[in-house]
């Protein structure tokens, strides 16, 4: 065996000791973290980065959205604050949708890290907070200013002494401020574990810096990512996907120009921007859409900036997915989390009998404020936060994943979890029978959640639902699945957006769209239909 193939071995080992690096930093954030969206659903993300703020590697827990938009976010940290400004023991952070990802209940804190007083490269982090003060978390605002704090790129410590100025700043502008702050600090937490396993490891490896190691692994991915690429079919390729929107449909329409190096995805001719908060900046949605492509073009490879570099993401910036400050951003991921699906319809149009249907996309997240009613002494105001997820859509060749994430990845909440927080209880969390659209392999089903104010309590949530008007397509033949409804239990029927109102005595009732099915139903096998009807997948006739 040649020097080179050694050495190259050894890299190789590495590179994957490195992915364990930042998966243990993730898991810190988890295991210290006060809210339940990161405690139990996994709505982070977490990344080592060379000494010139390019993402080395990223940890296999968290989400795209959060994943690849902060692979951009640290260069704006390291423009900010100023390399002469770098010193050990600092921490930064900032929520800026521009500059983060997407909105200002995501906070990201970059660590830098040195070894033997040599700066090495940087750790960051970002996780989803139960509350930024403001409107709270949904769609009602009319501009960025109403949606909560911003917090620009400033520093939460230096040389390892916490700024407790910005600390009671947040305490004091936030309803939960013992959970806000306990995350900020458990970002802060969980870059240290991963520069102190780092530090290990190049202990263990002799390392005096990470500049070669990110040189091969940079040129591995790139060059296994151009290879893939090299092998589509060149050429144009369209798709436009209706959605609901807010008071009004949106239309996602999708140009992908393929190249022999490199895929270009064009936003062009997208619905303009909403004057509610549905609204993304361009570093959110060119996450997702990365996320997309690399998915159904170069899914093994590793993600990193090199990895990522061949996907070029543009919109223009009168459209809703490319908005400018200050417009409302708070539920950008109801946007961003269908760009997916858009860009798979196109991909569809190159590689037919690869990629899904059209599923739910955009978690039903459930934002709800409990209060007391007027003369209860005893009751409780909390901010409880609740991920929901509705049926993927059905794939060539299996049916669809029922209640599943997709494209986000994250967990749902505990019903014990999320009862604990505050004073409300789940009547019902189940699939939803007859949701998935049918097709030689059937979509995904969706699940329906009841929930209730305790007794002398009641209800506000900040909806911010989709998929109601407009139901996941299914594909090749196969039937749309079910829209999303939501309701009281008394069958009134409430707005997909906006905050509303559930009275002492009513229950919320959330029906979740289900996936589109994948070729026609006369297809599908007896076994198959027979399974489906023994489990109540389907409805009898």
């Amino acid at each position: 065996m040649s020097s080179t193939t050694l050495s190259d071995v050894h890299k190789q080992i590495m590179w994957n000791r490195l992915i364990s690096v930042v998966e243990e930093q993730a898991v810190t954030l988890i295991r210290t973290a006060f809210s339940t969206s990161v405690r139990e659903s996994g709505d982070l993300s977490a990344g080592v980065f060379n000494r010139a703020g390019l993402m080395i590697a990223q940890a296999v827990t968290g989400t795209p959205g959060h994943v690849n938009a902060m692979a951009e976010a640290v260069g704006h940290f390291i423009n900010d604050i100023g390399r002469d400004n770098i010193f050990e023991g600092d921490v930064y952070i900032t929520n800026d949708p521009w500059k983060g990802t997407g909105h200002l209940h995501d906070f990201t804190v970059v660590s830098p890290s040195f070894r033997d007083g040599a700066l090495v490269g940087f750790f960051a982090c970002t996780a989803h907070v139960v509350d930024v003060g403001g409107r709270g978390f949904g769609p009602d605002a009319n501009e960025v200013y109403e949606e909560g704090i911003f917090v620009p790129i400033m520093k939460f410590a230096t040389r390892g002494t916490v700024n407790q100025d910005l600390v009671n700043i947040l305490r004091n502008n936030v309803r939960e401020a013992h959970q806000v702050v306990g995350d900020v600090y458990s970002l802060a937490a969980c870059n240290e574990i991963g520069h102190r396993r780092l530090m290990d490891m190049m202990d263990e490896f002799v390392l005096c810096d990470l500049e070669g190691l990110a040189d091969f692994i940079f040129k591995r991915s790139y060059d296994a990512t151009i290879e893939a690429i090299a092998a589509l079919p060149r050429g144009q390729y369209d798709n436009v996907m209706r959605v609901d929107g807010y008071a009004e449909p949106i239309d996602i329409a999708v140009h992908l120009d393929v190249h022999a190096d490199h895929i270009i995805c064009d936003f062009a001719g997208t619905s303009p921007p909403s004057p509610k908060g549905i609204n993304c900046p361009l570093i959110y949605s060119a996450a997702y859409a990365c996320y997309a492509l690399k998915c159904s073009v170069a899914p093994e490879i590793p993600n990193n900036h090199y990895s990522l570099l061949p996907f070029k993401v543009k919109a223009p910036e009168d459209c809703i997915l490319n908005v400018k400050r200050p417009a409302p951003v708070s539920v950008r991921h109801v946007l961003g989390h269908l760009v997916p699906d858009a860009v798979l319809g196109a991909v569809h149009k190159m590689l037919p009998g690869q990629v899904p249907a059209e599923g739910a996309g955009a978690l039903w997240n459930l934002h709800v404020s409990c209060r007391p009613l007027r003369g209860v002494k005893d009751g409780q105001r909390a901010e409880v936060l609740l991920f929901n997820s509705g049926g993927a859509g059905a794939r060539p060749t299996l049916d669809g994943l029922s209640a599943t994430a997709f494209p986000s990845g994250v967990h749902s909440m505990s019903i014990e979890a999320t009862e604990h927080v505050g004073p409300v209880i789940f009547w019902r969390k189940e699939l939803r029978d007859g949701s998935g659209g049918a097709g030689e392999f059937r979509g995904g089903l969706g699940q329906v959640v009841e929930i209730a104010p305790t007794a002398g309590h009641e209800i506000y949530f900040n909806a911010m639902f989709d998929r109601v008007a407009y139901p996941p397509r299914g594909r090749e033949g196969g039937e749309d699945g079910a829209p999303g409804v939501v309701r009281l239990d008394d069958g009134t029927v409430l707005a997909a957006k906006g905050r509303q109102h559930v009275p002492e005595g009513r229950r919320l009732v959330l029906e979740l769209p289900g996936g589109g099915g994948y070729g026609p139903a006369s297809a599908r096998g007896a076994e198959a239909d027979a399974r489906d009807r023994a489990f109540e997948y389907v409805l009898n006739d």
